[in-house]
């Protein structure tokens, strides 16, 4: 019986062989590019087919699935984000002096896909690939508020509003409040919540169809932060909205 890996790699091999032919394939084909016996290869393309990897058409043949070049949409959707905010997050950075964060929503978090840090000892600073939980973050406040009453009542009994710190807005009403104020405003703040002594200010970012597709924060020691940076931050927002 072949191994988990033996399985992954004859999947990639019939996927490239799918891939390089000009129409769809034959499983006959397919079984003679990859020398996988026919019975082998009918059995993994199912599987394929049943991921959305692979697709099949009315005369049997073998194509790639859809899921692949969504995945692959995905993926460039997300290098010409990071492209073209860097550039000004380095502008923001240099006029605030402070750390700037590009994040993402996956699923109940918050990823951090990029940032531009400053040249001084005392700094904040995320890491890239780093995760937080929605409700401990400025921008992911804002992102629940877009999503909606019914997503955020959910989402606390999911979390269960978990607490990081003392200042942590661990109670649904609290947490309601807060995200109701902040998109009024326009902005949120993180006010030592998920971190003692880090203070943020978040702004989203939006297509042209105004849905989210960032969030752009400033992170600084919480006795640094000024209220002010909230203006700059919009419009800097605004800028990487109207680029990508």
């Amino acid at each position: 019986m072949p191994t988990s890996i033996q399985v992954i790699d004859r999947s990639a091999t019939l996927m490239d062989a799918i891939a390089s032919s000009p129409d769809p394939a034959s499983l006959k084909i397919l079984s003679a590019e990859t020398g996988l016996h026919p019975s082998t290869a009918f059995r993994i393309l199912g599987s394929l087919i049943e991921n959305g990897l692979v697709e099949r058409d009315t005369a049997g043949h073998y194509y790639i699935g859809r899921k692949i070049t969504q995945l692959a949409n995905s993926s460039r959707r997300s290098t010409d984000l990071r492209e073209e905010a860097l550039p000004i997050m380095e502008k923001l950075r240099d006029e605030i002096g402070e750390t700037i964060n590009l994040t993402v929503r996956e699923g109940d978090e918050v990823i951090y896909i990029e940032r531009a840090t400053p040249n001084r000892m005392m700094r904040v600073e995320q890491l890239i690939g780093s995760r937080a939980p929605l409700h401990v973050t400025a921008v992911g406040k804002l992102m629940l508020g877009e999503l909606g009453e019914e997503f955020i009542t959910a989402y606390s009994k999911r979390s269960g509003l978990k607490s990081y710190t003392q200042y942590t807005l661990s109670k649904l009403q609290d947490l309601k409040d807060n995200i109701q104020l902040s998109g009024t405003q326009g902005f949120a703040y993180d006010n030592e919540e998920a971190e003692i002594g880090v203070g943020c200010i978040g702004v989203l970012i939006y297509n042209n169809k105004h849905e989210v597709l960032a969030g752009l924060s400033i992170s600084a020691p919480r006795e640094r932060r000024k209220d002010e940076w909230a203006k700059t931050l919009k419009e800097a927002a605004r800028e990487i909205s109207s680029r990508v």
